[in-house]
């Protein structure tokens, strides 16, 4: 009987133990056809950070590539800080993508969430005319939604580059990234979201994109890995009544 019972008591939590290890809702795998726009990295993955201080603030990054470029930067830099979850997707405006947003911020609750969406959006086809805003605006709108307390940061996407000519702006790509820059900056300020224009701080500094049109070298990542982590830690602050 002494047996027994110890064997029946792991039967039953075993069940218990399984279930709150997966708790978390479980992403379907991403898949970006064009291979130009690769995820230049772990690939498209959603990252949890292991937490040992409920008390520590939680912050959520969103974007592409471009996010796993300064991603190990800025997660240092917030070390001690922030636990960081991020979510390295190469998704653009749809229903689709605002139903998936929905379910990764179900592994909140978060108290900073910064997010960008833009470099694999702009082939022909992949967002609807006219549902740009709308799409964008539904978005942020779930965010709100699902993290009433959160502080939200919004990214604009980063500079396009000829191929092998890094110092020249791609002619047929870039104006789309500035134009889709332009319509979600509206939102942003339409919604009160602050903005980290990872945009104009690149266009100026070309010699330091990588020369593949998309992806950069190290010292422009550090410069977008310390944009971001200045401005969480700002909007921490202010979240705890802290001003500069």
């Amino acid at each position: 009987m002494k047996t027994i019972l110890p064997l029946l008591t792991a039967l039953l939590l075993a069940p218990l133990a399984v279930m709150q290890a997966g708790d978390a809702p479980k992403v379907s795998a991403a898949v970006e056809n064009d291979v130009r726009l690769h995820a230049d990295g772990k690939g498209w993955r959603l990252d949890q950070a292991r937490i040992t201080d409920p008390k520590r603030p939680r912050v959520l990054l969103i974007g592409d590539s471009i996010l796993n470029g300064y991603l190990k930067r800025a997660t240092a830099l917030l070390d001690g800080k922030a636990y960081v979850d991020t979510w390295v997707n190469p998704y653009c405006q749809s229903e689709h993508f605002n139903k998936l947003l929905a379910e990764v911020l179900t592994n909140g609750p978060y108290d900073v969430v910064h997010f960008n969406m833009g470099l694999h959006g702009w082939q022909e086809g992949r967002i609807k005319p006219g549902t740009f805003e709308p799409l964008t605006k539904a978005y942020v709108e779930v965010i709100k939604t699902k993290l009433p307390k959160a502080k939200l940061i919004w990214a604009s996407s980063t500079p396009v580059t000829k191929e092998k000519q890094p110092a020249e702006l791609e002619p047929d790509i870039n104006p789309i990234i500035i134009e889709h820059n332009r319509m979600a900056a509206k939102v942003m300020a339409e919604m009160n979201v602050p903005v980290n224009d990872f945009y104009g701080l690149l266009v100026n500094k070309r010699e330091l994109a990588r020369g593949d049109r998309f992806h950069w070298t190290m010292p422009a990542y550090e410069l977008l890995a310390k944009t971001l982590a200045e401005s969480v830690l700002r909007e921490l602050d202010k979240a705890k009544g802290i001003t500069p």
